[in-house]
């Protein structure tokens, strides 16, 4: 049986992202998303299997990010940012996946 391991990634403004460097994550600064947007797709040729992205970015994406909800890998993850700016992106997606996956609403409406 082989094991093949997927690398870890985390893309956002400097102070958001720079911690994640601290844990063995490969950090990448991206100030527009445009730039998140092509590097989420390079990521995706290489192997990365988590990818995390600040949520100001991920919001900022969204076509970028429902393109990967059908593939398996990699999985991307929406963080708060560094400054604690919160826009609910994170929250109101999950939601969302997990009532598409088990079909009812988890969350208050």
């Amino acid at each position: 049986m082989s094991h093949s391991s997927h690398k870890i990634a985390a893309i956002g403004d400097k102070d958001s992202v720079l911690v994640f460097n601290a844990v063995g994550v490969d950090i990448f600064t991206a100030e527009t998303p445009q730039i998140a947007d092509d590097i989420i797709e390079k990521l995706a040729k290489e192997a990365y299997g988590v990818i995390f992205i600040t949520e100001t970015l991920a919001s900022q994406i969204p076509n970028t990010l429902q393109s990967f909800k059908s593939r398996p890998l990699p999985v991307i993850l929406p963080i708060p940012s560094a400054s604690g700016e919160c826009a609910g992106y994170a929250r109101e997606n999950l939601s969302k996946d997990v009532e598409k996956a088990v079909g009812a609403s988890i969350g208050n409406t």
